[in-house]
């Protein structure tokens, strides 16, 4: 391997061991059933438009491959109140695939871990506030089939 090689790898470790800094939520993702596809995640602080908050222009999104550990960092959040959505996108056709039209096929999770009655929580029920420090969440990958 060059030697640029070999600093550039260094870079990488360096950049994933840093420690979260102010601005920044950082997400672990636990228990997905498989490595297959991606995770999507939505950060809005908007309760209008919670879960879906791809209507939100402010919201914070992003994809990740799916794997055996998956951590999501948003950077540059400013202080307030927000909800995160997952979803473990297995065949990555970026949307929600449902058994009998309500019924969730893949993977679903949401900041506190809110849980799914008759559809998604509510905003209130998976809101948390961010302040000036960084904050580490860890969020569980749920499954209904």
């Amino acid at each position: 391997m060059k030697q640029s090689g070999i600093f550039a790898v260094g870079a990488v470790f360096a950049a994933m061991a840093a420690p979260a800094t102010a601005g920044e939520v950082t997400i672990t993702v636990t228990d997905l059933r498989s490595t297959e596809g991606v995770v999507r995640a939505c950060m809005t602080a908007k309760e209008d438009v919670f879960p879906k908050c791809i209507k939100d222009p402010a919201s914070h999104r992003t994809v990740v491959p799916a794997g055996e550990a998956v951590t999501i960092r948003f950077t540059g959040v400013e202080p307030g109140s927000y909800a995160i959505a997952l979803l473990h996108d297995e065949n990555d056709n970026g949307k929600a695939d449902r058994a009998l039209g309500m019924m969730p096929k893949e993977g679903y999770g949401f900041s506190r871990d809110a849980k799914v009655r008759m559809g998604p929580p509510k905003f209130k029920d998976a809101v948390f506030d961010h302040g000036a420090v960084a904050q580490d969440l860890t969020i569980t990958m749920r499954y209904f089939l």
